[in-house]
């Protein structure tokens, strides 16, 4: 039966209706897929991503760094240095000295006293072989009687064999072992660059770092660039402080090893004093490897006891550099947790080797600065930060917070007394 023909109206609602429908049936079929994907799965699917687009560009930039490795080094490096002596040289502008001899005076005199050490520590290197060699022949024939008389009760014909596989096991290896010594070669000659690079450029961190730091500044967005310059010092405050405890802590090892080394009469007590120095600069691995070193020789020139004594020496120098000197000495924005410290050197030293283990903590330090500041401050002006006060390196809100959370919990008691005398108690509540 025919039916009667529909309105336009009609026929319009009609399929703005049916649109309306499917569209509606479609949204809710989507919801109920995402509510049939239980809320923990989705929650870890969306940091999983995150974590994946944040793991590409550290890797990204970690190809990057290895690509350049020979430009960042050097700079890393002078950037460490220019934070030791740009106090000398600002100290002498503010005695009217013009900024350009300033830093020739520094340089020339930073120079004249590292080529002094290290003519001093050759020196006492080359005096003291005669006489450790002599030791390690000692104590070698004190080692093959102890094989022949000992427990093990070694004969000379075994001793002998032994001597002629090693020979032989170094004539076959001959070839892996000038390669490797080729490409020492190659690495020293990589390394004389590298100094060459990290002394230029260090002429200009120290000549016009401000304005080196205020060109990059203005590549950013006016709206965030006061923020950056405040930020930028504290991290340049945070490595003045770093440099200034490492070397002095550094100091007080060398110091007291050596001492303890000649107290006991070890051999080479300067070179194996500077090398404490110089491990020193890479906090817990650098002590630990060259405490190692000094036990060695100990143990191979004087024997077990004098060895033992050496350990014990390193032990105690180790525990007043980490209980009193570090706290003492390192400010509150400078300290980094242990395992920080133990997974930075070991980042560092799998991207850049020495060099990343030396710069590595430092690093770390100046991140934890400039992102606590780039929370922090606000409204603050860069010239209000002074970037050779440690102090400085902590921003104001956490200093004031810190201060106020001090004062708050020592008066506390007393301001909660002094509540409960002077407020009336509430009247009961009637039923």
């Amino acid at each position: 039966m025919p039916t009667a023909p529909r309105s336009p109206e009609y026929r319009t609602v009609g399929r703005t209706s049916g649109y309306r429908g499917l569209v509606s049936d479609s949204t809710n079929s989507g919801g109920d897929a995402q509510r049939a994907v239980p809320f923990a799965l989705r929650v870890a699917a969306a940091i999983g991503w995150r974590f994946l687009v944040l793991a590409g560009v550290l890797w990204v930039l970690g190809e990057i760094f290895g690509a350049l490795r020979v430009v960042f080094v050097p700079v890393a490096v002078a950037l460490l240095l220019a934070a030791l002596l740009a106090p000398a040289v600002d100290a002498l502008v503010r005695l009217r000295v013009p900024r350009g001899l300033a830093t020739a005076v520094v340089m020339v005199g930073g120079l004249a006293v590292v080529g002094g050490v290290l003519t001093f520590v050759i020196n006492a290197f080359i005096q003291g072989l005669p006489d450790m060699q002599r030791q390690v022949t000692q104590s070698i024939q004190t080692i093959r009687d102890w094989l022949r008389e000992g427990p093990l009760h070694l004969s000379d014909v075994q001793l002998n064999q032994f001597i002629d596989r090693l020979t032989k096991w170094i004539s076959e290896n001959q070839e892996t072992i000038t390669s490797g010594a080729l490409t020492t070669a190659g690495t020293v000659g990589e390394l004389l660059t590298g100094m060459l690079l990290a002394l230029f450029t260090l002429i200009f961190f120290l000549y016009d770092g401000r304005g080196i730091w205020s060109f990059l500044a203005r590549l950013l967005p006016r709206n965030v660039r006061t923020r950056t310059l405040v930020a930028g010092r504290r991290g340049f405050a945070t490595l003045v402080g770093y440099v200034r405890a490492t070397a002095f802590v550094a100091v007080v090892d060398a110091l007291g090893i050596g001492i303890g080394l000649w107290a006991i009469g070890v051999p080479l007590v300067v070179p194996l004093a500077a090398l404490v120095f110089l491990g020193g600069f890479v906090p817990i691995v650098g002590a630990l490897i060259s405490g190692s070193v000094a036990v060695l020789v100990a143990l191979v020139t004087k024997g077990l006891v004098p060895a033992l004594l050496v350990l014990g020496v390193v032990l105690a120098v180790q525990q007043l550099e980490g209980h009193v000197l570090q706290p003492l000495v390192m400010g509150r924005a400078v300290q980094i947790h242990p395992l920080a410290v133990v997974l930075g050197i070991t980042v560092g030293v799998s991207l850049a080797g020495i060099a990343g283990a030396l710069l590595a903590v430092p690093l770390i330090a100046v991140i934890n600065s400039v992102v606590r500041s780039l929370v922090s401050d606000e409204g603050l002006v860069p010239s209000e930060v002074d970037v050779y006060q440690p102090a400085e390196a902590e921003p104001e809100a956490e200093r004031a917070e810190r201060a106020e959370r001090t004062g708050s919990g020592r008066a506390e008691p007393e301001e909660q007394a002094e509540s409960d005398r002077t407020e009336p108690d509430e009247p009961p509540k009637r039923q």
